[in-house]
């Protein structure tokens, strides 16, 4: 079976292309890709492009024409000048579209893809009858399975050069291509001839974009049930842009639906917005929220909203809770703490409930016993809580949940939900937004697994989706250069070398070459604010803007310095956090936690320090230690793959091993000087 975009027909087809479309996807598998032109583009062109994998190619038009339009047309020749109306349009269609391929093609000599029209419904013998001289029109006769193969392989042109590819590519599929503004990948070395300067979607990328569109009514009430897709991959690998693409053609193909895109940070929705109007023209049909966002947003009239508490007095409830019921365990406050998130992430409530939870990748093991005084300890937490009026982050979904199924809250249901970095996403969550999907409506989430360290220990299947059968995966980074993203997987294997659950590690052949990534090492933390201020101050004189330019710390603390510091140099307007500002011509910091989905030419990453000292701190028990240097892992290798063309990263005090061989062979004072 050849590979067909999209893999089934999107939108209302005619039968005759809807016929060839099976047809063509019945070519031979590994030797044809099919496009077939979506109907959302309304100027003349193909209905399809057939490419063979040596390069050669030929465009085809169908035409609706009956076997009595050709006897028609046959007919008027002896009366009237009606034969010459037969076919005429669709003629006239393949001949505008290659007019335009030509127009961008410096090259005297004309592209070789040649164009034929093809008449599903008109016998191969009334077609030569109606129109003798055409001899690049097919008849029903030759699209017979025994004989098309045959004949596609006769009448392909010459191979076709990747720059002249590319260029048949963009007009074909105008919804693949990548405006140069929307992502950070170096500029490509292309042909001198070509005129293509924006990117195109790749043809993975591609595939996954256009997988399962056939998302009418009609289609979705013959399943019954909501559908959904799953797309995971490296870092890098276009899942964002997948996630904004997709919402720019089901918007194109319904635009009267309720569609929803989420995701878990304020940066990353921000970002994911900013990009989507850019390149819809500004659509604003969509809404865009975190999920806590949207919870607060739609929250019921007859309750105020609550306000979480600050981590550091959660942090002091938790501390009392585990003097009262686990002091003289090996269970640590941190320890309680994640089983309280991981407890209110689900639908848990009661000790039996909590008994029989699937506790499978939690990191520490409990037995019985310990479970009936960890539950305690939450129980207290939970009554400590509702006494002083207190709620946190996890009270919020709960709450929302409890005000759907009591009615209390009755969103207008969505037709589309789009998540972004979905691997944070709890299964609680899932369960509300399952509420507020139509129930023959469409869940089309991204994730990349190696960025997990927000919310752990739990599959698809546990978070109530079964993706089985209904997953992708992008194995290709194109954010980032080799030396970059080489670099990110080094370092994740020494610190994790047996953690292969996550780390598929990406192909890095063919990728842009650029300056490996640098580390500075420092004295103090001082010393690394004003290091990376300078860096910044020096690459702002070379003419770098500022909005290619974004610092990540490892902490809060060092986001709110190093914010301060900036607008000293170059003004209030000229940094911004991304949490409270949309993109813009300014620099960006954000803590590691905001970042993910985030990405820039150039990053900073600071305060690596502080998370290699938090792992060898004497109050970790082994299962604790074990837990944060793989997420500290995740985290690191998440920032890192942030930048698309340079990557500096300071470090204070002396570098540990994993991060040695980013300047080995380096002087210390080269390694302090250039960023």
């Amino acid at each position: 079976m050849a590979t067909i975009f999209p893999n089934t027909p999107a939108g209302s087809l005619p039968p005759e292309t809807a016929k060839l479309f099976r047809i063509l996807k019945r070519l031979p598998d590994g030797e044809f890709a099919v496009w077939l032109r979506l109907s959302i583009w309304t100027d003349p062109g193909p209905d399809f492009w057939v490419l063979h994998r040596s390069g050669r190619s030929l465009l085809l038009k169908v035409s609706t024409a009956t076997a009595h339009d050709a006897r028609r047309a046959n007919q008027g020749s002896l009366f009237s000048d009606g034969r010459a109306a037969f076919g005429r349009e669709e003629q006239a269609a393949l001949q505008v579209f290659l007019q335009s391929l030509s127009a961008d093609d410096d090259s005297s000599a004309p592209m070789p893809l040649p164009a034929y029209v093809v008449f599903p419904g008109v016998p191969s013998a009334d077609l030569r009858q109606a129109a003798p001289e055409r001899d690049d029109w097919i008849g029903r006769d030759d699209l017979a399975p025994e004989r098309f193969p045959d004949w596609i392989e006769a009448h392909l042109g010459a191979p076709l050069s990747q720059a002249q590819i590319d260029r048949v590519r963009s007009a074909m599929s105008p919804e693949a291509v990548v405006p140069a503004t929307l992502t950070v990948r170096q500029p490509p070395r292309r042909d001198t001839a070509a005129k293509l300067t924006d990117y195109l979607l790749s043809y993975d990328q591609e595939r996954v974009l256009k997988t399962d569109l056939d998302l009418s009514d009609e289609a979705q009430a013959v399943s019954g049930e909501f559908s959904l897709q799953l797309v995971s991959g490296v870092a890098g690998s276009g899942k964002s842009l997948l996630v904004i693409y997709r919402a720019r053609l089901l918007r194109q193909f319904f635009p009267h639906k309720r569609m929803l895109v989420l995701t878990h940070n304020r940066p990353l929705i921000q970002d994911l917005r900013a990009r989507y109007r850019r390149l819809s023209g500004g659509d604003r049909g969509i809404e865009w929220r975190t999920f806590l966002g949207w919870c607060v947003a739609h929250w019921p009239a007859d309750e105020a909203v609550p306000h979480p508490i600050s981590e550091p007095r959660r942090a002091q409830v938790i501390a009392e809770a585990w003097r009262q019921h686990l002091a003289d365990t090996s269970i640590s406050e941190r320890m309680l703490q994640e089983e309280i998130d991981w407890f209110k992430d689900r639908l848990l409530n009661t000790r039996q409930d909590y008994l029989a939870a699937d506790r499978s990748g939690r990191g520490f093991g409990l037995n019985e016993a310990m479970r009936n005084r960890m539950f305690d300890a939450i129980t207290a937490y939970r009554r400590a809580m509702t006494e002083q009026g207190l709620v946190d982050w996890g009270d919020i979904p709960r709450r929302m949940w409890r005000a759907l199924l009591e009615g209390r809250v009755t969103p207008a249901p969505y037709d589309f939900i789009l998540i972004d970095e979905a691997q944070f996403f709890a299964p609680i969550w899932f369960e509300i937004l399952k509420l507020v999907l139509k129930p023959n409506g469409h869940l089309f989430m991204v994730a990349d697994p190696t960025q997990g360290f927000l919310k752990r220990g739990q599959s698809w299947l546990a978070s109530g989706l079964n993706v089985r059968g209904r997953s992708a995966r992008l194995e290709k980074c194109y954010r980032t250069t080799r030396e970059i993203l080489e670099f990110a997987s080094q370092m994740y294997q020494l610190r994790l070398p047996g953690d292969e659950e996550a780390l598929v590690a990406p192909h890095s052949q063919n990728m842009p070459e650029g300056a490996p990534p640098q580390l500075i090492a420092l004295d103090s933390e001082q010393d690394e604010v004003t290091q990376v201020l300078n860096e910044i101050r020096r690459l702002r004189d070379r003419g770098v803007p500022l909005e290619h330019i974004l610092v990540l710390h490892a902490d809060w603390q060092g986001v709110d310095r190093m914010l301060e510091r900036l607008r000293q140099e170059f003004g209030s307007a000229a940094v911004a956090n991304p949490k409270a500002m949309a993109p813009g011509k300014h620099i960006r910091v954000c803590t590691l936690n905001a970042a993910t989905g985030l990405e820039s030419p150039i990053v900073f990453v600071m305060g690596t320090h502080r998370l290699v000292e938090a792992e060898q701190s004497v109050r970790l028990s082994p299962e604790e230690r074990a837990d944060l240097i793989r997420d500290n892992t995740r985290k690191l290798y998440m920032a890192f793959t942030r930048a698309g063309q340079r990557l500096a990263i300071t470090y204070v005090g002396e570098p540990p091993a994993a991060l040695r061989p980013i300047h080995a062979g380096a002087s210390g004072q080269a390694a302090r000087s250039t960023a």
